[in-house]
């Protein structure tokens, strides 16, 4: 089983992202629907970096039921409403990423309505878990 990231010669290379994600051999796949900044009681954080650390917490949350963690993403999706400070995402994804080799790839869309009113982001993501791993690698 293998996942190669490769950020092939003749494209810009980015330390924040992939181009391109190639899976091989038996592997679990974990698609993880579109997290939003609100918390298990159903609150909803207040401004965008409250609602992006809810967000990136949901998502450790999701990996870890499927047993993943954050190293097996692959490839996220990030929605956000216009005019969002997205730097301030990217900022969280740097810390928690903390310094790991091969980034996932990422698709950042500006979109205009998510599903609730209140909603200022979403991330939706794809894991790759080799078979054989039974926990998340720190």
């Amino acid at each position: 089983m293998g996942v190669q990231m490769i950020n092939p010669e003749g494209l810009h290379t980015n330390q924040a992202f992939t181009h391109v994600a190639v899976v091989t051999g038996p592997h679990k796949t974990i698609y993880i629907g579109g997290q939003n900044g609100v918390d298990a009681q159903g609150s909803i954080a207040v401004d965008f970096k409250a609602q992006a650390e809810q967000v990136f917490a949901n998502l450790t949350t999701a990996l870890a039921a499927a047993g993943a963690g954050i190293e097996h993403v692959i490839k996220w999706n990030i929605y956000t409403l216009p005019n969002q400070p997205i730097h301030e995402a990217f900022m969280i994804f740097q810390r928690i990423w903390a310094g790991r080799p091969n980034p996932p790839l990422i698709t950042y869309v500006a979109v205009v309505a998510l599903a609730n009113p209140d909603f200022l982001m979403e991330l939706e993501a794809v894991a790759i878990v080799p078979m054989g791993d039974t926990e998340p690698n720190p």
